[in-house]
């Protein structure tokens, strides 16, 4: 795809992310590949609105760098946190 959207962006859409793991429409792209040793994926997921993913973990933590737009996030038994544009958020390994 090839539009003027797609130019503009930071980094690209990727694929359709897997419903299991996603309600409504988000689209998931790794931007570096797996590695056992920092126990880190790094990856791109834009979400259309209304879209949101499952309650999950991450082992080795998780780094949210909010590139457009305004989301919610939560962490278990932690209050709600709006992000918007601009914010990174780092969240510990449990």
């Amino acid at each position: 795809m090839n539009t003027t959207a797609n130019q503009n962006t930071i980094f690209p859409k990727g694929e359709k992310a897997p419903a299991d793991y996603f309600t409504g429409t988000a689209w998931i792209k790794p931007l570096v590949p797996k590695d056992d040793i920092f126990n880190c994926v790094i990856g791109n997921v834009t979400f259309e609105p209304g879209a949101r993913n499952n309650w999950h973990t991450h082992q080795g933590g998780q780094i949210l760098i909010i590139t457009e737009g305004t989301g919610y996030y939560q962490e278990k038994g932690k209050p709600v946190q709006l992000l918007r544009k601009g914010d990174v958020v780092q969240i510990l390994p449990v």
